[in-house]
C-alpha cells in the first residue's frame, strides 16, 4: 500500500512537470515562428512595387475562385466593404483637420512655411498588409460550403458601387476644404516649388 500511495501521490507530480515543460516548448516555437514572420516582413518593407503586384495576383487568384464557384458573393461583399474601409484610412490624414480646425491653421499659408508631409492615418504598409491578409483569409473561406450564402449578386454589386461614390466623394470634398494631397513625392514649399535632386525626399506615413 505504502508503494502503491507513493505512486499514485508522485504521478500527478511527474504529470504537471511533463505539461509544463510542452507549454514551455510550444511557447518557445510559436515565439520563434512569430520573430521569423516579423523578419519576413521587415524584408518586405522596402520593396513597394513587388508588394502591390504580389497582391494582384492574389486578388486574381481570388476572383478567378469566386467565378469558377459562382458563389461566395456576399463575402466578397464583406470584402469590398473592408477594403473601402481601408482606403478611407489610408487616404485620411493621422489628424482630422476637423479636430484643429478650432485652434488656427496647420496647413502652411505663405511662401515661407515649411512643406509639411501627409501623415496617414493607416500607413501605406499596413495598408498592404491588411488588404492582402483579408483576401488569403476570404480565399479559404472560399472551400467551406457554410459561407456560401445565396444572393442576387447584381444587387451587392450595385450597392456596393453607390457606396463607394458616395464615401469617395465626401473623402475628395474633405481634401478640398483643408487643401491637403493623400501623396507626397519629395520635399516642397507651399509655392509648389520642387526641391533640388539633392535634397533627401521624406518617407510616407
Amino acid at each position: 500500500m505504502n508503494l502503491s500511495q507513493a505512486e499514485s501521490g508522485a504521478g500527478p507530480s511527474a504529470m504537471d512537470a511533463v505539461g509544463s515543460s510542452l507549454r514551455a516548448a510550444i511557447s518557445r516555437w510559436e515565439l520563434a515562428v512569430w520573430r521569423q514572420y516579423q523578419h519576413v516582413l521587415d524584408k518586405w518593407t522596402p520593396h513597394v512595387g513587388r508588394r502591390w503586384v504580389g497582391l494582384l495576383v492574389v486578388a486574381l487568384i481570388y476572383a478567378l475562385r469566386v467565378y469558377l464557384v459562382e458563389g461566395f458573393y456576399l463575402v466578397s461583399y464583406g470584402l469590398g466593404i473592408y477594403i473601402l474601409n481601408l482606403l478611407i484610412g489610408f487616404l485620411s490624414p493621422q489628424v482630422d483637420p476637423e479636430i484643429l480646425d478650432a485652434e488656427g491653421p496647420t496647413l502652411p499659408s505663405s511662401v515661407n512655411d515649411e512643406f509639411r508631409p501627409f501623415v496617414r492615418r493607416l500607413p501605406e504598409f499596413k495598408f498592404w498588409y491588411s488588404i492582402t491578409k483579408a483576401f488569403c483569409v476570404v480565399f479559404v473561406m472560399t472551400f467551406f460550403s457554410a459561407f456560401d450564402v445565396p444572393v442576387f449578386w447584381p444587387i451587392l454589386l450595385f450597392y456596393w458601387v453607390v457606396l463607394f461614390t458616395l464615401t469617395m466623394r465626401r473623402q475628395i470634398s474633405h481634401m478640398i476644404k483643408y487643401k491637403y494631397l493623400p501623396f507626397s513625392s519629395g520635399k516642397q514649399r507651399y509655392d509648389g516649388k520642387r526641391a533640388s535632386p539633392e535634397s533627401p525626399s521624406l518617407s510616407e506615413g
